[in-house]
C-alpha cells in the first residue's frame, strides 16, 4: 500500500497541472523537476534497472515548500540450462526467473520559514530499503538554520534540528528499540561552473540521543549540465553509511557446504554506494 501511494505521489509530481511552465497557486510559485534512469541488457545476460526521483518546490515570500519522491529497481533474469539425451544426440531445457537485486523507495516534505536571523524548518521522510535490512523507517524532524551564501553563482546554507524515528527493519534486532529521538546536521552547496553547469553537494548526519554509536550520513553529490532551458544530464554519487547497520537474515551451512535449515541474523554493510546518471526534466 505505501509502495502505491508513493507512486501516485510521484505520477502527481510528474504530471502536476500547468507542466511546462512554472505556476503560481494562492502566492506561491512552482517548479517541478523529474529525473528519469533506465539501462537495460539482454540476451544471455538479461538485467534492467530503472530510477525515477520527482520534486516539486514552491516559493512564496518567506515561505518554501519541498516534495521529493523516488525510488530505484534493478533485477536480473536468471537462466538455468539443462542437457537431456547423450554426447551426440541430445536436447537442452532452458527455464528463467527473474531475481530483483536492488530496490529502495523514499518520500519526504520540508517547509522552511525565513525568520529575522536565518530559517526555521519543519518536516517528514519515509523510506524502504530492503537490501539494507530496512523495511520501514519513518521521520519527523525540526530546527533552524542559516543561509550563508546565495547568489548567483552559488548557494552554501547549514541547520541543526531535532528528530523523532520509527524504524522497522526486515530482522529486527532482538530487544532493541524502534522508537527513538535524535539530532541532525545538514549542509548544502551549490556552486555554478559555468553558464550550462553546476555542482551540488548535499551531507545530512543523523544521530541516535539515546546510543551515540547510532550514526547515519547520507551524502550526495552530482554535476549537471544544461542541454537547454528544460532539459540537462546530471551525474550523481551518493554515500549511505550507517554506523550501525540494520541485520539481516542469511542461512546457516556446515563448514563443509551442508545446509542446517537455520538462519541466522548478521549486519548489513555499513556503507552503500549509488552512481547514477539521469535525464532532468524542469518544467
Amino acid at each position: 500500500m505505501m509502495i502505491r501511494s508513493v507512486g501516485a505521489v510521484a505520477l502527481f509530481l510528474i504530471l502536476a497541472p500547468g507542466a511546462g511552465r512554472a505556476q503560481e497557486s494562492e502566492g506561491f510559485t512552482w517548479e517541478n523537476a523529474t529525473e528519469v534512469s533506465y539501462v537495460s541488457t539482454g540476451g544471455n545476460a538479461s538485467t534492467t534497472t530503472f530510477g525515477l526521483k520527482g520534486t516539486l518546490e514552491g516559493e512564496s515570500g518567506p515561505n518554501q515548500l519541498k516534495l521529493e519522491v523516488g525510488g530505484v529497481r534493478a533485477s536480473s533474469d536468471v537462466t538455468t540450462r539443462r542437457a537431456v539425451g547423450s554426447v551426440g544426440d541430445f536436447d537442452v531445457d532452458k527455464s528463467v526467473r527473474s531475481e530483483t537485486t536492488a530496490e529502495s523507495y523514499f518520500a519526504r516534505g520540508r517547509y522552511d520559514r525565513s525568520l529575522a536571523v536565518g530559517f526555521g524548518f519543519a518536516g517528514a521522510g519515509w523510506e524502504r530499503n530492503t537490501f539494507s535490512g530496512i523495511q520501514n523507517r519513518y521521520q519527523v524532524m525540526g530546527g533552524f538554520g542559516r543561509t550563508f551564501v546565495d547568489g548567483d553563482s552559488g548557494r552554501f546554507k547549514a541547520d541543526v534540528g531535532l528528530t523523532y524515528t520509527y524504524q522497522k527493519d526486515v530482522a529486527p534486532t532482538p530487544g532493541a528499540d524502534d522508537r527513538f529521538a535524535g539530532y541532525r546536521f545538514s549542509a548544502e552547496a551549490v556552486r555554478a561552473l559555468s553558464e550550462t553547469s553546476r555542482f551540488q553537494t548535499e551531507l545530512v548526519l543523523n544521530n541516535s540521543i539515546s546510543s551515540s554509536d547510532d550514526v547515519r550520513v547520507d551524502w550526495l553529490n552530482s554535476l549537471s549540465v544544461a542541454v537547454n532551458s528544460t532539459l540537462a544530464l546530471k551525474t550523481s554519487l551518493q554515500l549511505l553509511w550507517d554506523n550501525t547497520p540494520a541485520l539481516i537474515s542469511v542461512p546457516l551451512e556446515t563448514t563443509g557446504g551442508t545446509p542446517t535449515g537455520t538462519d541466522v541474523l548478521t549486519p548489513s554493510d555499513g556503507l552503500d554506494t549509488v552512481l547514477t546518471l539521469t535525464l532532468v526534466i524542469t518544467i
